[in-house]
């Protein structure tokens, strides 16, 4: 097979492979998105009315589009992580303090996946140390 078959039959990015295609908006959910978008202001009224009149299902579907659910959000705790000790131990404190009640399941995971990433960061800085010392040997033994 030369290189010019291998070309055939593909395209520049960001050209399309159907220029001529279907055009975008033209399908049947673009077709059903836009008859329903002539007919949403009664159809909010109706919603608005029927929630009014007592309708729960009505108010939910009113209420689920315009506010945005809660989420709960956990309230921030203090915990004292020695500086000195190494991560294992700062881990084993963060496991006892979910276990104890001090931190919610959630935020003991967080803290673990940051100390995680900094055992990583710590991993990648001794690495480099170790590199740019064996360079240094290496240039001093020329």
């Amino acid at each position: 097979m030369t290189a010019e078959n291998k070309k055939r039959g593909r395209w520049k990015a960001g050209e399309s492979g159907n220029p001529n295609g279907r055009k975008p908006g033209t399908g049947k959910v673009a077709q059903l998105r836009e008859s329903i978008a002539q007919h949403l202001p009664a159809i909010i009224q109706q919603l608005v009315t029927k929630a009014k009149e007592g309708d729960s299902q009505a108010a939910r579907i009113l209420l689920e589009r315009v506010i945005p659910p809660i989420k709960s959000i956990d309230s921030p705790v203090e915990i004292k992580l020695p500086e000195d000790a190494d991560l294992s131990t700062q881990g084993q404190i963060i496991i006892q303090a979910v276990a104890n009640g001090v931190l919610v399941p959630s935020q003991g995971s967080d803290l673990l996946t940051s100390l995680s990433t900094l055992a990583r960061i710590k991993e990648f800085d001794e690495l480099e140390k170790r590199l740019i010392a064996l360079e240094e040997a290496n240039e001093s033994k020329k």
